[in-house]
């Protein structure tokens, strides 16, 4: 696994492995369900992953909607290639909320709403919860 997936908590964030690409739990929640999406290839620009990346992607995609709909009925989903500090193509997948959801008997906000997200508004979740919400998502995963 490259510098990036493992500076987003690889392998204890895993939430799905595909043959090109990871789903991982955002360490830092930006909002609730906030997830990577890390490419496995060595690829430093979005152009250079292999058609096969690319034809995955869909699939990953497809599914993580799916899953994080299921979970809390995201209002949009933003996906954000920055690129910046962590060079691997990636995507933080941030799932937007209107109106306040719930986990586990806690409320989470959307603070950004409906504006940009603020990657430095992050919800402070403890590694427990943290478990559970990565947990819950798999458990909600379409099937391979």
């Amino acid at each position: 696994m490259n510098e990036t997936i493992l500076k987003f908590g690889y392998p204890e964030s895993l939430i799905r492995d595909y043959q090109s690409w990871v789903v991982l739990l955002r360490p830092q929640q930006v909002t609730l369900g906030s997830l990577v999406l890390a490419c496995k290839e060595p690829v430093k620009q979005f152009g250079e992953v292999s058609p096969a990346g690319f034809a995955e992607l869909s699939q990953a995609v497809a599914d993580l909607e799916s899953a994080l709909s299921s979970a809390f009925q995201f209002d949009r989903i933003n996906y954000l290639m920055l690129m910046m500090v962590d060079p691997d193509v990636h995507f933080h997948v941030i799932p937007r909320y209107a109106e306040p959801r719930s986990f586990e008997g806690q409320s989470f906000s959307d603070q950004s709403w409906p504006g940009p997200p603020a990657l430095n508004l992050v919800i402070d979740i403890d590694a427990e919860t943290s478990e559970r919400l990565r947990d819950s998502l798999k458990s909600r995963w379409p099937s391979a």
